[in-house]
């Protein structure tokens, strides 16, 4: 069996903490013991407490490749980039022809496909296993996994089983209407886990009945070919031969803020927060400036680079009719060689702040009208022409010339761009 997990979001559920680069599953507010993991982070441990890590992939585009790596100790054959966003079907197609033509696995090898986020215990890693025997044993040619529904919601797929205590399926219904959602319902359906199982050959074949190579180099080519459709449109609602497992243990989505505080065992993340007369608020505070709530109940209030959330628990879903313009500003990144925060946002002058981690390199192309300024920490900065270090506080750039930045210990410094 090989575990494939979709790693991908537009960052706007948990604005402004999260982006389209720093997702919701790369924020690290889940306490493990006494430091903070992202979701990311927990899952991965709970899959490598099961032994499944050596078989597990991420399927994730290639603004996301470096925080994986940074967050997981994973090797760079275990993440298959997509070369654009098209949805859960196309990554779900590359990923399948990625463990055949470039790895070798059989046609006949169960293949489970799972969010990279979902909040849960180890014995929800462990069922794939049983799903994966599902498929074994049975002329299934899809599996998956069933929770029980806690109220109608739009935002899941719905399993409808064929009849009470058994693993067949009468119908599977992608994202209803809450009306038709509460008929499903009553009708004992289950929501669907976002998890799939499969045998590659079901997707080679696919693929090959739609014209599409299964070969992973030149599907990498031909990848605007792929369909832009979720998994569970172009394929499950169109199969009749699908089975089901039902999981009866937690499971939850923390994808919005009331969902993710309620697992918080902290009301106050970040410094210089204070609180007075504000039950059940939630404040997450990123910068280095004093936040003080008084008297707001109930409420999340979260600070970045990105910007400054206000929001009641209830209405925290809304977050995304703020307006677009928004999201588009990504003022906060985290990289392979440490983090990037611009500091500004006028149009004449633009700041941006670099704290690298020990023993890392960047490389900066430098305008005319860009200056370097060292704050603190040791590194060393080249011309790439040159092997003489440029002892300077302030670097002066010229005609896009470019700088290696060598951090020895942690090393902090500005970037200041004259428009």
């Amino acid at each position: 069996m090989k575990l494939i997990l979709l790693s991908g979001g537009s960052g706007k559920r948990l604005w402004p903490l999260s982006n389209d680069q720093r997702s919701k599953q790369f924020i690290k507010l889940l306490q493990n013991g006494s430091e903070y993991e992202s979701m990311v982070q927990r899952v991965w441990r709970q899959i490598e407490s099961i032994n499944l890590h050596d078989d597990t992939f991420i399927a994730t585009s290639s603004n996301q490749e470096a925080i994986l790596k940074k967050q997981l100790e994973i090797g760079d054959n275990q993440i298959i980039v997509e070369p654009s966003k098209r949805d859960t079907f196309a990554a779900i197609a590359l990923a399948s022809s990625y463990l055949y033509s470039k790895l070798g696995v059989s046609k006949d090898e169960v293949v489970i496909i799972s969010p990279v986020d979902p909040y849960v215990t180890e014995t929800f890693f462990s069922a794939f296993l049983k799903l994966e025997q599902l498929l074994l044993e049975s002329d299934f040619t899809i599996g998956l996994i069933g929770i029980e529904p806690t109220l109608p919601s739009e935002k899941y797929g719905y399993i409808v089983p064929l009849k009470e205590n058994s693993c067949e399926i009468s119908e599977f219904v992608e994202k209803p209407n809450k009306d038709y959602a509460k008929k499903l319902i009553d009708k004992g359906a289950m929501w669907n886990a976002g998890v799939f199982a499969f045998k590659i050959s079901t997707i080679l074949n696919i693929l090959v009945e739609k014209n599409i190579t299964v070969d992973y180099d030149e599907l990498l080519l031909n990848y605007e070919q792929l369909p832009k459709n979720s998994f569970d449109y172009e394929v499950v609602e169109k199969q009749e031969n699908i089975g089901y497992l039902k999981y009866s243990e937690y499971w939850k989505d923390l994808g919005t803020w009331n969902t993710l505080t309620d697992e918080m065992s902290v009301n106050k993340v970040g410094n210089m927060i204070e609180m007075i007369d504000s039950p059940n608020t939630h404040v997450l505070n990123e910068l280095d400036i004093p936040v003080a709530v008084l008297d707001i109940p109930n409420a999340v209030v979260s600070v970045s680079s990105d910007g400054i959330l206000v929001s009641s628990k209830e209405e925290s879903p809304r977050v995304k009719e703020i307006p677009k313009t928004f999201f588009q500003k990504k003022a906060y990144s985290e990289e392979l060689w440490g983090t990037k925060k611009q500091l500004t946002f006028t149009d004449d002058i633009e700041v941006i702040l670099y704290e690298m981690e020990n023993e890392k390199e960047l490389e900066i192309t430098m305008c005319e009208n860009s200056k370097l300024l060292k704050l603190s920490g040791t590194g060393h900065i080249f011309y790439n022409d040159s092997n003489k270090i440029i002892d300077e506080q302030l670097v002066v750039g010229s005609n896009n010339k470019k700088v290696l930045v060598q951090s020895v210990s942690k090393f902090k410094f500005l970037i200041i761009v004259e428009k």
